[in-house]
């Protein structure tokens, strides 16, 4: 690794942002800091998944314009850039990981790209329930590691929540909120712990709401209605599991029933609209008809 003296620092959205994983997520990312400016390099694994990631990216960027926002399209899309190697971010100031939920995958991934950063670049996950400290054991600079946790859709969503490990610089914590701030959104900050904040409260409430659907306690409809008007939640648990994905929150579910026991054991209707393929939005069935 070489040592890169100009990288950006606690000054607004990073010059360089590296993403790996150009699905959803990763492409609410991208496009998040394109739109403050940053030049932004997506790596996929191979060139179909990088052209599908390019076209996502781009896609949401026109949107955006469509909606109002000040830039040309052409000069947002001179901003991005796909490739099929890490060594695509060598130069980068910060990586974000957003490969999928599994954390044997993102801790080889989190080496790889670490071993081609330089020595002041900052590597962040995008982990929504793994330990930062487990991940951590596997990178050789874990004071430069942090989880920076956003929300789906990323581009209507304005959470990011900074997860910090026992070993993260304290000095890349407070960057890491100047980063979230400047790309338009609020940071809260927690300290590594199973579920951090958001996803352990959010699938606590989630699932005791699949269990009041699967004892017949009232509709899915009925249920979400309660919560946001009676808590002002903008959207109801049951809603909010089928845009996060089924399959997503089963994931995070069993591990925290893992780390933190029954209370967060995986209702049997879950576990059944998984294997049926009633995944939500995104497979067109959930709780609701997203047809």
């Amino acid at each position: 690794m070489t040592d890169t003296t100009d990288a950006t620092v606690g000054a607004g959205a990073p010059e360089r942002v590296g993403v790996l994983g150009g699905g959803r997520m990763g492409a609410g990312i991208a496009h998040a800091f394109v739109l403050a400016g940053s030049q932004v390099v997506v790596v996929e694994r191979a060139a179909d998944a990088a052209h599908a990631a390019d076209e996502r990216v781009r896609a949401s960027l026109a949107k955006s314009v469509e909606r109002g926002w000040a830039e040309p399209l052409d000069d947002l899309t001179g901003r991005i850039r796909v490739a099929t190697d890490v060594s695509a971010f060598a130069d980068a100031d910060l990586v974000i990981e957003a490969v999928p939920e599994d954390e044997a995958l993102k801790a080889e991934a989190l080496a790889r790209v670490e071993a081609v950063l330089h020595d002041r670049a900052a590597l962040a996950s995008n982990t929504s329930s793994i330990s930062i400290g487990r991940l951590a054991a596997s990178l050789e600079r874990p004071a430069r590691f942090l989880g920076l946790h956003f929300f789906n859709p990323v581009p209507a969503s304005t959470l990011v929540e900074i997860v910090l490990g026992d070993d993260t610089d304290p000095r890349l914590a407070n960057d890491a909120r100047a980063w979230v701030e400047a790309i338009g959104k609020a940071p809260v900050t927690v300290h590594d712990a199973p579920g951090f904040a958001s996803s352990r409260l959010g699938v606590a409430i989630g699932l005791e709401a699949i269990r009041m659907v699967e004892e017949g306690v009232a509709s899915p409809g009925d249920i979400d209605l309660a919560m946001e008007l009676g808590y002002k939640h903008p959207t109801g648990p049951l809603r909010t599991t089928d845009i996060v994905g089924l399959d997503v929150r089963l994931g995070i579910a069993e591990q925290l029933h893992r780390e933190l026991g029954p209370r967060f054991a995986p209702p049997a209707l879950l576990r059944q609209m998984v294997a049926e393929g009633r995944l939500g939005k995104k497979s067109g069935r959930g709780f609701y008809d997203w047809t």
